[in-house]
């Protein structure tokens, strides 16, 4: 028996498949290739509902749960895991992190323009020397009366020369001190905010990645979220819901790769029999398709638990670190399915698999996940 949330679920991966075929699969190599980051696109994109999946709708958003923002960034990341990828980081951080930690009237001033996707979002932690070592952070934010003086950089920052606004989190106390951040709120067009170089990429081409710099940027006293000092505690718990979006963009990736993989084995014939009649290639369909259904379901747990607002510090970065390398990995052997073919831009696979690498990276390592793990298991 189909359940209501099924069928929503159902709903939303076919109007995002009929919607990729139209407005995204057509120019996907012409993005890549340019590294083109297609702003109007996600302004269609909202028009579906899906620029404020989990944004409730008394601030124009769907009100949707993790599950149905899973389905979206799936189906999307599959058309261009590029555009998943986008989509994802304006939900989940800059968004979230409003949603989250923001006032009521922070909230009406802020999402409803992030959630239909008029304006797009931008989150800023990484810096150019401070990784996952965010506490030591360079980029400090100084009291002025009913301002902050912000200045410093980050770098790596999906959108951060064409979003409107961003979330930034920039040291108020002492390096080190978890209680010595505070996030923000800068608009584009504030005095001294401006995006910096853009990144050349191995993949991800179609979202831009970018600097963000802070040259005594004057910031008035309504834009802190939250309480001062509190930015590093928000980040984290914002990382946690993240994870599962990187895990859901990875899971698209992977069953785009798959399909293209199952289809070429089926119709590509060596020595009179297709090749997917060949062990060798059979079995590595198996394992892809079991390694696919694993990570699914890791993913499933993990937005169930979101959903539920407990928790999913440890099931998200588990759902994050295995889908990630899933991704890798079943990329990885699509192309050695379609060899030769594979390495050419005629098919997706090649695609797939640069584009594959970034999760493992993004929103914490694969070694960062093991930590975060490995803390939870050993804790007490």
């Amino acid at each position: 028996m189909v359940t209501q949330q099924q069928e929503t679920q159902q709903m939303i991966a076919q109007m995002v498949r009929d919607f990729a075929e139209l407005h995204i699969t057509p120019y996907r190599d012409e993005w890549d290739e340019k590294e083109h980051f297609p702003k109007s696109v996600f302004q269609k994109i909202g028009e579906l509902g899906l620029m404020g999946v989990l944004v409730p709708s008394e601030y124009g958003g769907s009100d949707f749960g993790y599950h149905e923002y899973v389905t979206a960034i799936v189906e999307l990341s599959k058309a261009d895991p590029g555009v998943g990828l986008s989509m994802a980081a304006h939900n989940s951080l800059c968004t979230g992190h409003i949603l989250n930690f923001g006032s009521e009237e922070q909230k009406k001033k802020w999402l409803p323009k992030l959630a239909s996707g008029e304006w797009i979002g931008a989150w800023g932690l990484t810096e150019p020397n401070t990784g996952s070592d965010a506490g030591n952070m360079l980029t400090t934010a100084k009291q002025d009366g009913d301002y902050w003086i912000l200045n410093g950089a980050k770098n790596f920052i999906t959108h951060g020369i064409s979003a409107e606004v961003a979330v930034v989190i920039a040291r108020t106390g002492e390096k080190g001190d978890a209680h010595g951040m505070t996030a923000f709120v800068v608009e584009r067009g504030m005095e001294g905010f401006r995006g910096g170089r853009k990144e050349t990429k191995l993949g991800m081409r179609s979202s831009e990645t970018s600097e963000m710099i802070f040259e005594d940027c004057r910031i008035p006293n309504e834009n802190v979220l939250g309480s001062v000092g509190a930015g590093f505690v928000q980040a984290l718990k914002i990382l946690d819901g993240g994870r599962i979006s990187i895990a859901a963009l990875s899971l698209g990736i992977a069953q785009g790769a798959y399909e293209a993989a199952l289809a070429y084995s089926q119709e590509r014939k060596q020595f009179n029999k297709p090749i997917s009649s060949f062990q060798g290639i059979s079995f590595k369909l198996a394992d892809m398709a079991t390694e696919i259904e694993a990570a699914r379901l890791l993913i499933k747990n993990a937005a169930e638990l979101k959903n539920q607002g407990v928790s999913v510090n440890r099931e998200s970065a588990m759902a994050k670190y295995y889908a990630s390398e899933v991704a890798v990995k079943v990329s990885n052997d699509a192309v050695q399915i379609f060899g030769g073919y594979g390495y050419t831009k005629d098919y997706p696979v090649e695609k797939y698999y640069r584009d594959s690498k970034l999760c493992t990276i993004g929103e914490g390592t694969s070694e960062i996940q093991k930590l975060v793990i490995a803390r939870s298991i050993l804790k007490g």
